[in-house]
């Protein structure tokens, strides 16, 4: 195993997954032609499809499905606990058996703009397009535009500028 890499022998990678230096992948799936940039980690029981490009500096924690053809831009952060706590109402710290993965859906041919923070519970649309630096709060339409904190609606993208399927 390359020292810059920290890939976990149950990750499942597809046939020409290209891997930057500098990553994090345990117990994840990263299916066939996708590209994953540098100090990029995906957690256990992510997925990520086929033919996507995971910039750079981005976190895919557990519970986040990708889709085939995605784009993910730099510094992108997933959710997946809407009232996260460091402690239990006892004062234990908090352990896995103490709270539930909320799930995050992003389907074909989205793209997700650099610095867009994606919060737990979510499903974004078919050849939707986040904007840089938005914060999805919640689900996005198949062919939407959303920008800013919170992600608003901004338009609808033309047909001829959507991804074949």
């Amino acid at each position: 195993m390359n020292q810059h890499k920290c890939i976990a022998p149950d990750v499942q990678l597809g046939k020409d997954v290209k891997l930057s230096q500098f990553i994090n992948l345990y117990g994840c799936k990263v299916d066939d032609d996708t590209k994953i940039g540098a100090f990029v980690e995906i957690q256990k029981n992510a997925k990520v499809g086929k033919n996507c490009k995971i910039s750079s500096h981005t976190f895919i924690c557990e519970g986040v499905i990708i889709e085939d053809n995605v784009f993910v831009g730099h510094g992108v952060t997933f959710i997946n606990d809407s009232y996260p706590r460091a402690t239990t109402p006892e004062g234990q710290l908090q352990s896995e058996k103490d709270w539930k993965v909320e799930p995050t859906l992003v389907k074909k041919g989205a793209s997700i703009g650099s610095g867009a923070t994606i919060l737990a519970n979510v499903t974004i649309g078919e050849n939707a397009l986040v904007g840089a630096g938005s914060v999805v709060t919640r689900d996005v339409p198949d062919n939407a535009i959303v920008v800013g904190n919170p992600a608003r609606l901004l338009r609808l993208i033309a047909p001829e500028l959507t991804v074949a399927s």
